[in-house]
């Protein structure tokens, strides 16, 4: 596995819609993709900063690592011992991606772009 750069960093939101304003004044433009509980600004150089809703709200964030194929990222990944959450590759319209966690818990994300 070599990961090839950041495609985006995260922070997760209890209140999605009153962050997502938060950022839009902030950063100085609305959302470039917004999907289910998700809010995404991608900026000139390719990379991303997004939210995610969710219930608990954990004032956490994540990485997502760019690497070619989430599969073999992910194979990779495991045979070195890394957690996966629900052992399981997200495809959604715009990417896939794997989510993980380090030794101590923090949550990272392997992440392929799909063509647009």
């Amino acid at each position: 596995m070599k990961v090839t750069g950041m495609d985006a960093v995260y922070y997760t939101a209890k209140d999605l819609g009153a962050l997502t304003t938060f950022y839009t004044g902030l950063l100085g433009a609305e959302p470039t993709m917004s999907m289910g509980p998700v809010a995404e600004w991608t900026f000139a150089d390719g990379a991303s900063f997004g939210l995610y809703g969710t219930a608990e709200g954990s004032h956490g964030g994540s990485a997502m690592f760019a690497v070619a194929d989430v599969a073999k990222a992910m194979a990779d990944a495991k045979a070195r011992g890394v957690k996966f959450h629900d052992d399981e590759i997200t495809d959604t319209p715009v990417c896939h991606m794997a989510f993980g966690e380090d030794p101590e818990g923090n949550q990272f994300i392997l992440h392929h772009r799909k063509e647009q």
